[in-house]
């Protein structure tokens, strides 16, 4: 190699540097990641693995501190999805279900009964389906990277043992802010009520709602049997995958490195979460005294036969080509 051939490699590698060294510089000294719930939950948990990879992976160039309960956006988990698309949220593990109102075809998540199975929900966001929602999430204004989950949602209250639609006449449920959960639970003859996370907790322990409906794994680490819930009806009605995301200016304000750091560190915490997600939690739930019912088929067919208008009903709303593919998905699931 020659003088000028050693001096053009050296001016390149200095620019280079320089390059780097001044896109550092105009990195935020903390990044705020968004989260409904806490490390106590397998939800809260990846996103403290995500943050500790990619502090690890950018030797500190990009610091994340999270904030659970959703508390840059004073605990409305609805609003989520619009405060990271203004720039409010840096980054964010979101709950389909929570930024559906904002993204309709979030709703192909929340069928009733379309997806029962892990092995169904992971041929939707591995396949065609979860390509199609990333591009439309990239659309609104956020980066997509990996998919979690927050897991099967499963009934419980206070009152009685839920076996039928019949038992669920009357009684008040609490939901999230989906109109689709609202349909839902109104066709099975409860009284369902919106409300926060944050609002629900003391709403339960203080009888002014019947019930609720979440994964089990919030219900061990929310301790829902303080709360006055003593019935679970096991029946994976829908599942709630979870959508690890970061702003896209905040995106493209870091250099290529580290935007393909960041990703892969999502995807291997999004591995982590939804293992701990699926972690089995029956036998604690019964050790606290806490009953669980399991529907036999014939149950079963009764609740989907009861919901199926309002499923109807939300396939056009959310797109009859997405559905159909979703459905498809669901048929091949091995």
């Amino acid at each position: 190699m020659n003088f000028k051939t050693t001096l053009k490699v050296a001016l390149a590698t200095a620019a280079m540097a320089m390059a780097t060294g001044a896109a550092a510089q105009n990195y935020k000294p903390e990044y705020r990641m968004s989260l409904v719930v806490g490390t106590a939950f397998p939800w809260g948990q990846g996103g403290q693995i995500w943050a500790d990879l990619v502090r690890e992976r950018t030797n500190g160039r990009i610091n994340i501190k999270l904030y659970p309960g959703v508390s840059l956006v004073n605990g409305d988990q609805t609003r989520e999805f619009s405060a990271v698309r203004q720039g409010v949220i840096d980054m964010a593990i979101g709950s389909t279900i929570n930024w559906s109102p904002q993204i309709k075809e979030l709703n192909v998540f929340s069928l009733p009964f379309l997806a029962t199975t892990w092995a169904q929900t992971d041929a939707m966001t591995g396949g065609e389906v979860g390509k199609q929602i990333f591009d439309i999430i990239e659309k609104r204004g956020a980066i997509p990277l990996a998919w979690g989950e927050n897991g099967f949602r499963q009934l419980t209250n206070s009152k009685r043992i839920v076996s039928s639609p019949a038992d669920m006449k009357g009684m008040k449920i609490r939901v999230v802010g989906s109109p689709l959960f609202i349909d839902a639970f109104t066709a099975l003859g409860a009284n369902p009520t919106q409300m926060s996370w944050a609002d629900a907790q003391p709403a339960l322990a203080s009888g002014a709602v019947d019930g609720q409906e979440n994964p089990l794994s919030i219900f061990v680490a929310a301790k829902m049997d303080k709360l006055g819930q003593k019935y679970i009806t096991e029946w994976n009605y829908m599942n709630d995958p979870l959508v690890f995301v970061v702003n896209k200016d905040v995106w493209n304000s870091w250099t290529a490195a580290d935007r393909d750091i960041v990703r892969q560190a999502a995807q291997d915490a999004a591995k982590q979460q939804i293992a701990l997600a699926r972690k089995p939690v029956k036998e604690t739930i019964l050790a606290m005294g806490v009953g669980i019912t399991q529907l036999t088929p014939a149950q079963l067919a009764e609740f989907k036969k009861v919901t199926k208008p309002v499923y109807d009903k939300w396939v056009k709303q959310i797109g009859p080509s997405l559905v159909k593919k979703a459905e498809q998905a669901v048929a091949n699931a091995k």
